[in-house]
């Protein structure tokens, strides 16, 4: 089984999954959402290529911790992957993530065009990465 990070943004999806023993996220790419039937076919792809047992979401807090502009359609994404996939949906911190994927990729050469692609996987590797250390220490805690 492996996780499934995504950064959800209204026209471009971040995506990383990580390896099958969940200690690495690897970028997947970006996906560019189409209608509600291609995108159905993509993520049910998707997650059997990759054998994918949960999904670890992004979810969009403001820094003082409430819920930020775009937690609705967050939710009814879950809600709709969630429906289709069969699968749990983990909702995750992502605040300053485009920020640590920004300060990434201020760091390569690259140009603008091709950074926002860029910046939507290394976010969603960003949430999965995170989301697969708290693993790790609460399966250590105990």
């Amino acid at each position: 089984m492996r996780v499934l990070g995504i950064d959800f943004g209204d026209s471009h999806i971040g995506l990383a999954v990580s390896d099958k023993l969940l200690i690495t996220a690897q970028a997947l790419g970006s996906y560019r959402s189409k209608s509600k039937e291609e995108d159905k076919k993509y993520f049910k792809e998707l997650v059997s290529k990759y054998e994918i047992g949960e999904i670890v979401l992004g979810f969009p807090l403001r820094m003082d911790g409430s819920p930020g502009t775009r937690v609705e359609k967050t939710k009814e994404f879950a809600g709709w992957l969630e429906k289709i996939l069969k699968i749990p949906i983990i909702f995750w911190d992502e605040r300053l993530t485009t920020k640590q994927a920004l300060r990434i990729l201020g760091q390569q050469k690259i140009k603008a065009k091709r950074k926002k692609s860029l910046e939507d996987q290394i976010a969603a590797s960003i949430i999965l990465s995170s989301y697969l250390e708290s693993k790790r220490i609460k399966n250590h805690a105990t």
